[in-house]
């Protein structure tokens, strides 16, 4: 997929001539420039219903993929330095959900640790 964007990326540079802004950035838009936030929203709309996929927010998905990570085991540190977060608190406080297996698995770990008398 990577090979076929590049490929269509030359094809829009050599279109767009000398109009080409040259940013260096990977995804762009026709002529060089930095991708519209609107642009992005709007394709990712089309995506979803071509995908006959409920409508979310295109930020929805960030949230998502924090809370899969957690439930994947990440360390939340490494999950908000991936998101360029300031602090792992702002990860923690405003991008979490928790997936009820998750939360299952945390507490069957919390009570693990309570320590027992064995049995007479």
């Amino acid at each position: 997929m990577l090979t076929r964007h590049l490929d269509q990326r030359a094809a829009e540079r050599a279109a767009a001539a000398d109009r080409w802004v040259e940013t260096g950035l990977l995804f762009c838009e026709p002529v060089g420039s930095m991708l519209q936030p609107d642009h992005i929203t709007t394709a990712f709309h089309r995506y979803l219903k071509r995908a006959k996929l409920p409508p979310v927010r295109l930020h929805d998905l960030r949230h998502g993929a924090i809370t899969l990570a957690l439930a994947a085991g990440h360390i939340m540190k490494n999950i908000s330095a991936l998101l360029r977060h300031s602090s792992v608190t702002i990860t923690a406080d405003l991008c979490t959900n928790v997936v009820p297996e998750l939360a299952h698995a945390d507490a069957a770990s919390f009570a693990d640790l309570v320590p027992r008398r064995a049995a007479s």
